[in-house]
């Protein structure tokens, strides 16, 4: 289903470094990364800046993974009854997919909010079982190796059929073949390490409420500045477009 997003609260997560948990347990951990170009890094300081002048609200903790802040906040709202809606392109965010929380993936050209459903046609499981899924499988983005042989298909087609990662790992005399069966014997302990790795952390401490995400009004001034420096004349035109003295006020009792 085609969408358009008008959320009343809108909150950015920025990373703040790996998990000293998930590394304790792989050192390895998303090893394969490239180092942030310095291009880059010099830009986070300007995109603060621009969110603050837009009224956006910006988090960011030391040593917290945004992965595990947006599970926390996913599930804080979720608690509240109220809708969330996750933009990113991340698979490891299927697992929070429930009737509270959705997913927008920016490279998605069907500009649709993913659901159960949409999680399920894309990987052949329920939300609830993708912790399972990727522990199975892997996750070659984060360097976390799988089962060998074990791809996304296989990886679905057991959890079909045994339910849940424990009740597969609790029947593997019953799997089939001979060769596959032998393989999760051998990875059980590497199966059970990914669980602790693919599990987002949505218990995190957070002392932030509804209040600090709600949208604020720009300061256009400072918008006018930083769209002047950056020579983003396009922008420019659209902040001067509208204007408070252009703009036509709606006042509802």
């Amino acid at each position: 289903m085609v969408v358009t997003i008008k959320p009343e609260y809108v909150v950015v997560v920025w990373d703040g470094g790996l998990s000293s948990e998930r590394l304790a347990l792989l050192p390895d951990y998303k090893a394969q990364r490239p180092a942030t170009p310095n291009d880059l890094k010099s830009q986070f300081g300007q995109i603060s800046e621009f969110l603050q002048a837009a009224g956006v609200c910006s988090l960011c903790s030391d040593g917290v993974e945004a992965d595990d802040y947006i599970a926390t906040l996913a599930r804080k709202a979720e608690r509240l009854g109220i809708l969330v809606v996750i933009a990113s392109a991340d698979k490891d965010f299927m697992q929070l997919v429930c009737d509270s929380i959705g997913l927008f993936n920016p490279n998605d050209k069907t500009n649709s909010i993913w659901t159960r459903s949409e999680v399920r046609d894309k990987t052949g499981v329920e939300p609830e079982q993708i912790v399972g899924w990727l522990s199975l499988m892997g996750d070659t983005v984060d360097n976390i190796p799988g089962v060998p042989g074990v791809g996304s298909k296989t990886a679905a087609d057991l959890l079909v059929k045994f339910g849940t990662l424990d009740g597969l790992l609790q029947r593997l005399g019953e799997v089939r073949p001979d060769g596959l069966r032998q393989r999760l014997f051998q990875a059980v302990e590497l199966v059970r390490r990914n669980v602790d790795m693919v599990r987002l952390r949505d218990d995190l401490p957070c002392e932030c409420t509804l209040t600090d995400f709600l949208i604020k009004p720009k300061v256009l001034n400072r918008l006018r500045e930083l769209y002047q420096q950056w020579g983003f004349k396009g922008m420019l035109s659209e902040l001067e477009a509208c204007a408070p003295d252009r703009q036509q006020i709606l006042i509802i009792e």
